[in-house]
């Protein structure tokens, strides 16, 4: 079958290269000029990682990534009041974790396809019309071109899911804070494989020592106001962030300092996608387009290249049957991306607890992980992944 593919992020590349496996025909269609590199820094570990060590990526995950070995958190002067060792998490899923930018990790999966599956780059799909043969979709600069299925893997504001199944304010859920990402040139201090963290009630300012004396960024802020105004580009994203952080203290003076240099910030709303059905006809979703778990619940990446190795799994095993394929993938992974959106909710206000009783609580919990028998059961309850992995035939 011929499958567009909209987004060439996480899950749109592991979907086209599964398909490509089991006798497809997959085109990528990518919004931005090129793949988008860069990013936050993410764990990556439990299906996902299966899913990638099925692909042969897991010696260049190894390399590309961080073996992290603390999550520090401190307080205004810089002294350690919570955190814990990374290695329980290691041991917990048999080495099978690591820490890498989300734009390193888009690279590795699409390597794995280049060259093999027809990209798009600088476009977007404008309109879709499905018939009983298959669907026309039109391209945002004017191609128009046949396809069996549509699939859309576009992430949280995806395009597909606003065309086909209705504007994304409805199926969209605002957790409550605002998340920003940027990198720095040489910035000083350095904590080597050190996550280090500060927190004050409702604003939470992380940093981490990258490769090539860059540092990432990742900034955290309570806000309420589901009305409340996106930035508009750059300069406007730059604004929002000194406004939201002005008298945090810690680094964040020198931090905004950097900001300010900074040529791309990621920054977005901390948001759940949760709809009734994953697909309508000819067209379905994956990844953050279709159960989006939230950027601060940590396995978003690992979720959706999941989501796209079951999908094209259940294509394949159904003989093309697009009907009973999509029925078979939800029935599949709607229990665990529940559970997993359940977890989440609860989970984020533990980056910025809105307050000092939330802080002081969240502080102490985290020492638990410092033991390692308490560390294995709170791990395995909390974060493993409850599904095994299905083998398909591709």
């Amino acid at each position: 079958m011929k499958v567009a593919i909209s987004g060439a992020g996480i899950a749109g590349p592991t979907l086209a290269y599964w398909l490509r496996r089991s006798g497809h025909e997959p085109t990528l269609i990518e919004k931005a000029p090129q793949l988008r590199t860069g990013g936050y820094l993410i764990d990556f570990w439990g299906a996902g990682y299966a899913v990638a060590e099925r692909m042969g990526l897991a010696p260049a995950l190894q390399d590309a990534g961080y073996a992290v070995q603390e999550v520090r958190l401190i307080n205004r002067s810089g002294r350690k009041v919570g955190g814990f060792p990374v290695a329980s998490f290691r041991r917990s899923f048999s080495g099978r974790f690591t820490s890498l930018r989300r734009g390193d990790l888009a690279a590795l999966i699409y390597g794995a396809i280049d060259g093999h599956v027809e990209t798009v780059f600088n476009d977007s799909i404008a309109d879709i019309e499905q018939d009983g043969s298959g669907a026309q979709v039109t391209f945002e600069h004017g191609q128009c071109r046949r396809f069996d299925l549509v699939i859309g893997a576009g992430g949280i504001h995806s395009p597909v899911r606003a065309l086909v199944f209705g504007p994304n304010a409805k199926f969209q859920t605002d957790i409550g804070y605002r998340v920003a990402a940027f990198e720095a040139q040489g910035y000083r201090p350095r904590d080597e494989l050190v996550y280090v963290a500060y927190t004050e009630p409702g604003h939470m300012v992380a940093r981490f020592a990258l490769r090539d004396d860059r540092t990432l960024f990742l900034l955290v802020y309570a806000d309420d106001d589901e009305c409340s105004a996106d930035p508009k580009d750059l300069d406007d994203t730059k604004v929002v962030l000194r406004q939201a952080f002005d008298g945090v203290g810690w680094e964040c003076p020198q931090i905004m300092s950097q900001l300010d240099q900074a040529d791309d910030v990621y920054f977005d709303r901390v948001s759940q996608i949760t709809m009734d059905c994953w697909s309508k006809g000819r067209v379905a979703l994956i990844g953050d387009a279709a159960c989006c778990v939230s950027l601060l619940a940590g396995e978003g990446t690992g979720l959706a290249m999941l989501q796209a190795y079951v999908l094209a799994g259940e294509l394949n095993a159904a003989r093309g049957d697009h009907r009973v394929a999509f029925q078979r993938y939800e029935q599949l992974l709607r229990p665990l991306i529940a559970g997993k959106q359940r977890s989440a909710r609860n989970f984020a206000s533990t980056f910025a607890p809105k307050t000092s009783l939330g802080l002081w609580t969240r502080n102490q919990a985290s020492k638990l992980l410092v033991v390692p028998p308490l560390a294995d059961w709170i791990i395995q309850r909390e974060f493993r992944d409850d599904i095994e992995l299905p083998d398909y035939a591709m």
